[in-house]
């Protein structure tokens, strides 16, 4: 609503308003730009200009969207996914992730996974199998053993530190 409200402010007309993307119809002045951009930033957003920033912020929408929006996870692998997703081979992807943010795609989704394992344990009060098979785990055993190696903690301490 943000995003919309500030366009409309502009008298922009845009085609589409979606996490992380707009796309108006009018060319932008660079005044415009920059006052567009302060405007946001005082909301905490940014304005992404740079190709490769972009495509980095897409892969991170698709694949905050795969992790906790999605009703079931895809059967197939996460390089598939997201370069099926963006269109653009996964190696090419991939390393402009890297470069850009000094760690791996597949860290980058691991991270989010165990956070929603975390999310479906406390608040959702799902069990270890459940969230396994929603998650898309080959087992419990593996998702305990995902969850301990990124936390520290088994699953079933951490839901007795966090009840």
């Amino acid at each position: 609503m943000i995003v919309k409200s500030e366009l409309e402010k502009f008298g922009f007309h845009f085609l589409i308003v979606d996490l992380g993307e707009v796309e108006i119809m009018e060319n932008i002045s660079d005044d415009q730009y920059i006052l567009l951009n302060k405007n946001l930033e005082n909301s905490g957003l940014e304005l992404l200009n740079d190709k490769k920033r972009v495509l980095v912020e897409k892969i991170k929408n698709a694949i905050v969207e795969l992790v906790y929006y999605s009703e079931e996870q895809p059967k197939v692998n996460l390089s598939d996914y997201i370069s099926g997703k963006l269109n653009y081979e996964y190696t090419y992807l991939a390393n402009l992730f890297s470069e850009s943010q000094s760690f791996t795609i597949e860290h980058f989704f691991l991270e989010h996974k165990i956070e929603r394992v975390k999310e479906l344990l406390i608040y959702e009060k799902k069990s270890l199998t459940e969230i396994a098979y929603l998650l898309n785990y080959s087992s419990v055993a593996h998702l305990s053993n995902q969850f301990k190696k990124m936390t520290g903690l088994t699953p079933s301490n951490y839901k007795i530190i966090k009840l």
